[in-house]
């Protein structure tokens, strides 16, 4: 199964003055709010989302409807780090989940997971990066 959207919660939100968040812009449809459910971690200057099942546990962020999926998703891989030719375990991984819009529906995206120890890192309880 595969999917063109990509839900982002970090630094490729929009309103990211970064160069991978203004390719995004440029290759993609913002198709609005959207949420998912998961932790976030403060990494550096930049968060990890961890998978919950949870029903309390809600990450905000935004839903894009890529372009052309396979070449776009090529570059988030190198951004991010992962994927092929990158040392295991690798950072982050990408992976399908079910990501719900401001309409209600939910629907599969693409997204980053965290994939370090997280012991140490600060968690991000509003579940929004830009509270942080």
């Amino acid at each position: 199964m595969t999917s063109d959207r990509l839900f982002v919660y970090g630094t490729l939100m929009r309103g990211f003055d970064h160069p991978m968040a203004r390719l995004l812009a440029g290759h993609a449809d913002f198709l609005g709010e959207a949420t998912c459910r998961g932790r976030l971690v403060l990494v550096k200057h930049y968060p990890g989302l961890l998978l919950s099942d949870a029903t309390s546990e809600v990450v905000h962020g935004g839903l894009f409807r890529l372009h052309v999926p396979d070449e776009l998703l090529r570059e988030l891989d190198m951004y991010e780090a992962c994927g092929e030719g990158f040392a295991e375990p690798t950072e982050y991984l990408r992976k399908l989940i079910d990501v719900t819009g401001a309409d209600g529906v939910t629907s599969k995206a693409w997204t980053y997971i965290y994939n370090w120890p997280v012991t140490d890192l600060p968690r991000i309880e509003s579940g929004r990066f830009l509270d942080h």
